[in-house]
């Protein structure tokens, strides 16, 4: 359930997403329209899970209190039939998404729908674990997003341009929460990392050579070459040092990355989360 924010001066009413699963596809239908009128400041906010009469007469007497508009993907026609008639008791202004629709098919269909919410999620909970991943992954990346940082189910650390960020996408493309965190010589990881499962941090090792070779040429992209300690053998080598340290004083797994491809290492990493962690998947890659 998203929350409703107090409402300023001059917005307009909100506009209600009521729904008997997540609310996402009623959501994605109004924000397509919403895309049209770019000056609109009113709120769009979720009601989801709403499964009795009760609830649904609770989003009617909200949007009623603030004229709220209530946009509804209700696949139960009882309960439909029921937000209808406190709806209309309540002045509220209502658009049904789905009871037109299923009418329609029922028709040709020469059958009853099911009624079900959240049915359509279920039959593709594999492709919305995927694309939670990776919302997951890009709102995680280089260290972003750790107030949260004990929801991932893989972290991984290591210094710049060993590979982090297509590894947590590659993980991600293939259902991992994955976020990342990087190795800076000095800078000790952000408390959070204290708090996940170390059973589920793994860190990322380079051969030094290879790695001087792929900062050289982030400088050179750069137009910094030489200029900074970024790809000098010395700073390198203290940058790796540091990592491994934190490696073993955190207990964590550690996966060396050098000359692999992503598939190879991914592989290697799901394969050091146990079975069960807490919090954890524990399954494989698929191959």
């Amino acid at each position: 359930m998203s929350p409703k924010q107090p409402r300023r001066k001059n917005d307009p009413p909100p506009i209600y997403i009521l729904s008997g699963g997540t609310g996402a596809s009623g959501r994605q239908i109004v924000e397509t329209a919403l895309a049209q009128f770019p000056a609109f400041r009113g709120q769009v906010v979720v009601r989801g899970h709403v499964r009795t009469p009760e609830q649904a007469g609770a989003v009617a007497t909200e949007a009623g209190a603030d004229g709220g508009l209530v946009v509804h993907t209700l696949v139960d026609g009882a309960l439909r039939g029921s937000f209808l008639r406190l709806a209309g008791k309540r002045g509220v202004d209502t658009i049904d998404l789905m009871g037109p629709l299923l009418e329609r098919i029922e028709a040709r269909a020469a059958a009853k729908p099911l009624g079900q919410p959240g049915l359509y999620r279920k039959l593709r909970e594999e492709y919305f674990e995927r694309v939670e991943a990776i919302d997951f992954a890009v709102s995680h990346d280089d260290g972003s997003g750790a107030a949260d940082l004990h929801s991932a189910e893989v972290v991984l650390l290591g210094v710049s341009r060993c590979g982090k960020t297509p590894l947590s996408m590659y993980l991600a493309a293939n259902g991992w929460k994955a976020a990342n965190i990087p190795i800076v010589k000095g800078i000790p990881p952000p408390e959070e990392l204290s708090r996940v499962d170390r059973r589920r941090v793994v860190g990322l090792v380079i051969d030094h050579g290879r790695l001087l070779e792929h900062r050289r040429k982030r400088e050179k992209l750069l137009g910094a070459f030489g200029s900074t300690a970024y790809a000098k053998p010395s700073a390198v080598f203290e940058e790796l040092e540091f990592a491994k340290r934190i490696y073993r004083e955190g207990g964590y797994a550690v996966v060396d990355v050098t000359d692999k491809p992503v598939e190879a290492v991914a592989e290697e990493i799901t394969g050091t989360i146990p079975p069960d962690p807490v919090g954890g998947p524990g399954r494989p890659m698929p191959r």
